[in-house]
């Protein structure tokens, strides 16, 4: 039987990880709940909701900071009656020394009073599987994959215990298809790992489905799991299906696509939709700095639109990411956030009913200039990239994905999903 809970609470560590999240708990037959932060009152009980889950900013910030708001998102859902935490990060890990993953989960563990917990960032739907403890993406090593180039968490290692070597203070151990298989044996490992450290992390063979139902029978049911959503696909609610009640009609208005991703898929993503025809509006960060163009200028540029549907983009592939990081990566970073932010409120202001946004980053500042605190989960897209229901503006739909996620045709599906007629 896989594993069951009376009522989940989950943390991911930015947004785009917590629709991904509660798009598979929904496929799972959760009812989740998506908040945008901790949320400062409890108003999800009028919906059938078995399932809470919080998205955080903590990935790339101090670690420190990121514990601390770890803790307090997991104390706001034990005073919800949560029984049960799912510690969701990224599919791709984080591969620096200085990342949050470590320091979050041994938090987490003694939180929850747990001795040890599994790190499982794999996702075989999304092509990233886990094999004695290595993590493949696409069939390559994560650090031979294309997320060696990523701009704020380059990979340098695809060995998961390495990894955590320098986050971590305590040791990870080998989980294979074979231990998990064999419940004597398993249990039996379990008490030396048990005597030789009072915390402890199992990295379990994931390289199918399968594999991921067996992880959820041996081991569903303990306090505290981490992991990518892949996982979850295998969680189950104890009184069954238990869906949050959402109205999932299409709508009418405008589309606004806001790229700032400049993973491959995105920049595939982005050719593929203009290749149809679509407007996209560019996004240079030089301009920005040097003062070619403001920000109201681009506001001007979505107010005069007259498509249907309009793209602003500051994708770009390495090298040009690289340059412009110069001019000073952090301030790159937070200007391109406002000017997305901006956009996304004055695009619903102006009638615009579908945003659809590619990036982590780009999705939190999006989220940020809507001010919206919480969701309900409509049906998803891509693996992991569901539409978005504001609960205080049902007539909006939101599309928010992580840069690798989707098919290159993923902004015209998107738009499709979401529009009516």
């Amino acid at each position: 039987m896989e594993g069951c809970i009376t009522m989940l609470g989950c943390i991911a560590d930015d947004f785009t990880g917590a629709s991904d999240a509660a798009s598979f708990l929904k496929a799972a037959g959760f009812g989740p709940i998506l908040f945008n932060g901790i949320p400062k009152k409890a108003d999800w009980h009028r919906f059938k909701a078995d399932a809470l889950v919080i998205a955080l900013k903590t990935r790339t910030m101090p670690k420190e900071k990121a514990v601390e708001q770890i803790l307090e998102a997991a104390g706001w859902l034990k005073e919800q009656g949560v029984k049960q935490f799912y510690f969701k990060y990224c599919s791709t890990f984080d591969s620096t020394p200085e990342g949050n993953i470590g320091p979050c989960a041994d938090a987490l563990m003694k939180f929850c009073g747990a001795e040890y917990t599994i790190l499982c960032p794999a996702l075989p739907v999304n092509r990233r599987q886990v094999t004695a403890g290595h993590l493949y993406v696409d069939g390559k090593p994560l650090h031979e994959s294309a997320m060696k180039d990523h701009p704020l968490t380059p990979m340098w290692d695809s060995y998961i215990p390495a990894l955590m070597k320098g986050q971590s203070n305590y040791p990870c151990h080998i989980l294979t298809k074979t231990a998990l298989d064999d419940r004597k044996e398993f249990a039996r490992q379990m008490e030396r790992w048990k005597e030789e450290s009072s915390f402890f992390y199992l990295v379990p063979d994931y390289e199918t489905e399968e594999d991921g139902r067996r992880i959820a029978e041996c081991l569903g049911e303990e306090k505290l799991l981490t992991g990518g959503s892949g996982l979850l696909a295998h969680l189950s609610p104890r009184n069954g299906k238990q869906e949050a009640d959402v109205q999932e009609g299409k709508v009418e208005g405008k589309t606004l696509f806001l790229s700032g991703s400049c993973s491959q898929m995105t920049l595939k993503q982005v050719e593929k939709y203009r290749s149809v025809g679509g407007k996209v509006i560019e996004v240079l960060p030089e301009e920005l700095f040097d003062g070619r163009k403001a920000e109201q200028d681009y506001i001007k540029d979505l107010e005069e639109n007259t498509d249907d549907s309009c793209m602003f983009c500051s994708s770009a592939h390495p090298a040009a990411v690289k340059k412009a990081q110069e001019m000073g990566k952090e301030e790159v970073a937070e200007r391109l956030e406002n000017l997305f932010a901006a956009l996304a409120f004055r695009a619903a202001e102006k009638g615009y009913q579908k945003i659809i946004t590619a990036g982590g980053e780009t999705s939190g500042a999006v989220m940020r200039g809507l001010g919206f605190s919480s969701f309900r989960i409509g049906q998803s897209v891509a693996p992991g990239v569901p539409i978005l229901i504001p609960v205080t503006r049902p007539d909006l739909r939101l599309v928010l994905k992580s840069g690798n996620f989707g098919e290159e045709d993923f902004f015209e599906k998107a738009k499709e999903l979401c529009s009516d007629g």
